[in-house]
């Protein structure tokens, strides 16, 4: 993106347009790599990887995850357009997934891309009352999905969903308490986030804006000034809200996070024949996954790369017993639902900002025209 391009926005706004400039997508694709590499230097056996069958049976599963990852997009776009109250259409909400998940996947899984999100809702002249809604919100339903699931898929599957071949909560291991420990912080900033919506904005705020008088916090008084604001403004908006509307936008995020592990199912049902297609087998891997994404999701690399491609062999490890399967899996895993996403989003997001521009413009000169003929 020229320099000249950022000057026709707002000082405010040029941290979140960097942030999704298309040359961010160098450092994850290149830790990505870098953690292949490091995968196939240590793992990776030419006589194991010709034992793969690339049969019909492959593809179709393949395949099979194509479909689901378009089922999440779509789902995702339906809960932008339940939460927007459709003032977007279909393809706005589409467009505007592209760019979340862009943003997403070139940001530490630990920061997200909601900053961007306020931004990019903005620009497409959402009311401030809809675009404080539809972001905060967005991380109350997805907090919600793994805090209320999670213990759920414990109570069938004990500590076995957590690590591979555990009896106790004494032997989980270390990544089992880091997933803990990652459980315990998302429940932690999802009951602040639900606290601020639906019981009292007003003393979150307080709060908030109390915290930043430790010395070393000073600097984020005006982000936290801002965040209790646009808690309040949420809050009221949520309020004038029906049954239907917060089961229809949870029902929608149940959709698109579920999709994101049954994609993981299908690829490892496609490349191990010896995995079992019963319903339980199953539901455990998917239980395994879930637990996954809990710890991914405060990696501190863009989209978890490198982390998640390392992390991945081991934590399946009873499911995917050959290293050499492990990194084709999650090689391919990758390809699909995190580099598509950098790849789109660098072709949608020139185009996104050239037509915001052009927007602009036109209402400049509209209102030029307007002066002129008053």
């Amino acid at each position: 993106m020229k320099p000249e391009t950022l000057d026709h926005f707002e000082e405010e706004h040029h941290e979140a347009l960097k942030s999704i400039r298309v040359s961010r997508i160098i450092l994850p694709v290149l830790i990505g790599i870098l953690a292949v590499g490091y995968l196939l230097w240590r793992h990776f056996d030419p006589a194991e990887f010709a034992k793969i069958n690339w049969t019909g049976h492959t593809f179709f599963w393949i395949g099979a995850c194509v479909g689901i990852l378009i089922i999440r997009h779509l789902a995702y776009a339906t809960r932008l357009r339940i939460l927007s109250e459709r003032e977007f259409s279909w393809r706005k909400c589409i467009e505007l997934i592209f760019i979340w998940e862009f943003s997403s996947a070139v940001s530490p899984t630990s920061v997200g891309g909601s900053a961007v999100a306020f931004f990019v809702l903005a620009q497409e002249r959402l009311s401030t009352a809809k675009t404080a809604t539809i972001v905060l919100y967005t991380i109350v339903l997805d907090s919600a999905f793994f805090i209320g699931g999670l213990p759920i898929l414990f109570l069938f599957f004990g500590t076995n969903m957590i690590r591979p071949n555990v009896e106790g909560l004494g032997d989980i291991g270390g990544w089992g308490f880091y997933f803990i420990f990652a459980y315990t912080l998302m429940a932690l900033y999802s009951g602040i986030f639900y606290y601020g919506l639906f019981i009292s904005p007003e003393h979150m705020k307080r709060v908030l804006v109390g915290f930043t008088r430790i010395p070393f916090l000073k600097r984020y008084r005006r982000q936290a000034v801002a965040l209790g604001n646009d808690m309040i403004i949420a809050s009221w908006q949520l309020k004038q809200q029906d049954l239907a509307f917060h089961l229809s936008a949870f029902l929608a995020t149940m959709v698109a996070w579920s999709c994101r592990f049954l994609l993981l199912n299908c690829l490892i049902i496609g490349f191990v024949s010896t995995i079992p297609l019963d319903f339980w087998t199953q539901f455990e891997l998917y239980a395994r996954l879930e637990t996954m994404f809990v710890i991914i999701a405060f990696s501190p690399t863009p989209g978890g790369a490198g982390f998640v491609e390392i992390l991945f062999g081991g934590f399946l490890s009873d499911y995917v017993v050959n290293p050499t399967t492990a990194t084709v899996i999650s090689t391919i895993w990758r390809l699909l639902a995190y580099y598509a996403y950098l790849l789109a989003g660098a072709v949608i997001i020139p185009n996104w900002i050239r037509e915001i521009l052009n927007q602009r413009r036109q209402r400049h000169a509209a209102q030029q025209m307007a002066s002129e003929a008053s």
